[in-house]
């Protein structure tokens, strides 16, 4: 049986390999380097290298908090935005993966 930080990494892993253009890759760089963020602050940062749409970075993010489970979200009230953060025990796990060479 697998351990749950080995499911991740398995997961984290795949997620890398199905990046075709180094958006994924980015958005886990931006992760590792932002302590918080929300999506439109994330969205800013990738619109400098990438066009993206603001809900394809929502997708992502998503994606990232429910199928990965490396992210924390926390909403102070229901009139603000969700703020996320990288859960700080996943962050070598993301580091390896990402300084893993990719086989296409």
């Amino acid at each position: 049986m697998q351990s749950f930080r080995q499911r991740i990494k398995k997961r984290l892993e795949r997620y890398i390999e199905l990046d075709v253009d180094g958006i994924r890759s980015q958005v886990l760089k931006i992760l590792i380097n932002l302590k918080t963020f929300t999506i439109d602050k994330l969205h800013q940062a990738l619109s400098t290298k990438f066009k993206l749409s603001y809900t394809a970075v929502a997708s992502m993010v998503g994606y990232i908090n429910s199928r990965l489970g490396i992210l924390k979200a926390h909403k102070f009230s229901y009139k603000t935005r969700t703020i996320y953060s990288l859960k700080e025990e996943y962050v070598d796990i993301i580091q390896g993966a990402l300084s893993k060479p990719v086989h296409l």
